[in-house]
């Protein structure tokens, strides 16, 4: 017998392939997977894969736009606070608009613009939680409220936590409601809509101030949803007795 059969065969094939690298062997599968890939309907979008595929084409960063997105929950915080006049409240939801417009821009100019970074995780999260907080606070303190913003803020900060902790614990993050980001910013951009035609008609606030509650009350129940998800996932994982 030739010693030569007893040599592994070598495909032509394996000898083109990249050498794996060694954080391959530690990387769980799902860290680039689409399941912990917000689902925007809004990605499909003909305006958004056109401002997305000229954005990668230029020397702007997903980390960029991911800051300026506090920039555009700055002014609208802004205007809730010292402008809440018909005009701001209409400039405050085109703002949270804006921050939302970034947030869809940033991933997709990230990932299929192929500029993902290594610090692309954080700009994902951080800034995010810096508008949310921005908002939320701003809206408390127009109503009159900002005990109950500065509540609303911070239980809309432990939906994400509740999120990425089930990431951590290796199951795929819950995007789940009823009052994940989007649905907050759509319902403070509805207030503000709702509340420019009120202030100008009856000068009053219901609109923010049921904006308030409702993303306070439904954030915290999002929490929960969230949590009960984690448990039913861990329980159904567990090895039987």
């Amino acid at each position: 017998m030739n010693d030569a059969d007893d040599l592994p065969q070598v495909n032509d094939a394996d000898e083109n392939r990249p050498p794996k690298d060694d954080t391959d062997e530690n990387r769980r599968p799902k860290d680039d997977a689409d399941e912990n890939r917000r689902p925007i309907a809004a990605r499909s979008a003909g305006w958004a894969q056109r401002s997305a595929a000229w954005l990668a084409r230029t020397d702007v960063t997903p980390n960029q736009i991911s800051v300026v997105s506090i920039l555009f929950a700055a002014a609208g915080a802004a205007l809730l606070l010292w402008r809440p006049t018909p005009s701001g409240l209409i400039g405050c939801a085109l703002a949270i608009q804006g921050r939302l417009i970034c947030n869809l821009l940033d991933g997709m100019v990230a990932v299929e613009g192929g500029k993902k970074s290594a610090l692309g995780a954080l700009y994902n999260e951080f800034p995010d939680r810096v508008a949310d907080s921005l908002l939320i606070v701003a809206l408390g303190y127009a109503v009159g409220w900002p005990a109950l913003g500065w509540f609303g803020a911070l239980t809309a900060a432990l939906t994400a936590y509740v999120r990425v902790f089930g990431g951590a614990l290796g199951l795929a993050q819950s995007f789940r409601g009823p009052m994940a980001k989007q649905h907050r910013m759509a319902v403070m951009t509805a207030a503000c809509l709702i509340g420019a035609g009120e202030l100008a008609w009856a000068g009053s606030h219901w609109a923010l101030q049921a904006a308030c509650v409702v993303i306070a009350a439904g954030s915290v129940i999002t929490c929960v949803t969230r949590t009960q998800g984690i448990a039913r996932q861990l329980t159904a994982g567990a090895p039987s007795c």
